[in-house]
């Protein structure tokens, strides 16, 4: 059967959108104040940056609303003092680009979902494209996961120097407050949560569009034994 450019792309792109969206999703589980400062408890952010537990929430909700919101100014203080340098703004504001392009790039793959789900009506090939890609993103996070357990601080080296430019993101843990707010612990914890977020959604989603492609592809069989017709 001689398919349509259109009908052999829209299985890649749902394979390919679907890690996106999982992805996406579980990042909006803890880029907010609740696990933020769930995770900086743990890591003793208080007696690391001197600010009180209330001073800490707010510093760090400021940071959140500006990260998430905007604008990019960064220009929380405690004490009457900055609470952020120059290149601690600077690097802020290269970390909110950085979020809302990957952002833009979830709610793209969300939009193509949603067409592509409504063009198939459902049928058998989009639930098959979407437990394709949960299930790469399933082995993707497990390789992903364990290269940041056992080599965590190489592995989030690699990150910054794919995403940010060179020497702006380097700062002393003894004297500058973004990394005392958000520390190597706070880092090494919420990938940890992150990874196991991704892959219990990836595998979730992975058996439930197996399910529904099944279901789909056993209708017109079961139809034909009751002679409904089946559009």
């Amino acid at each position: 059967m001689n398919l349509s450019l259109a009908e052999r792309i829209a299985p890649l792109l749902v394979t390919v959108a679907t890690p996106c969206v999982i992805v996406g999703f579980a990042a909006l589980l803890f880029i907010n104040p609740i696990w933020v400062g769930f995770d900086q408890d743990r890591s003793d952010v208080p007696g690391l940056t001197g600010y009180t537990p209330a001073q800490v929430r707010q510093v760090t909700g400021s940071i959140l609303s500006d990260l998430i919101f905007g604008p990019t100014s960064f220009d929380i203080t405690a004490n009457g003092k900055p609470v952020l340098d120059a290149s601690e703004r600077s690097h802020m504001a290269d970390v909110r680009k950085v979020l809302m392009s990957l952002g833009f790039v979830a709610l793209v793959a969300a939009f193509l979902l949603v067409v592509a789900g409504a063009a198939s009506r459902g049928r058998r090939w989009f639930w098959r494209a979407a437990a394709t890609g949960a299930q790469v993103l399933t082995f993707g996070v497990v390789v992903v996961g364990v290269a940041f357990a056992v080599f965590f601080d190489q592995a989030f080296l690699l990150f910054h120097q794919i995403f940010f430019a060179p020497g702006t993101y380097m700062f002393d843990p003894r004297t500058e407050k973004l990394v005392q707010l958000f520390p190597d612990q706070f880092w090494s914890e919420t990938s940890v949560a992150l990874a196991g977020a991704v892959l219990a959604l990836s595998v979730l989603s992975w058996k439930a569009a197996e399910r529904l492609g099944r279901d789909r592809g056993t209708a017109p069989a079961a139809a034909a034994t009751t002679g409904t017709v089946v559009s």
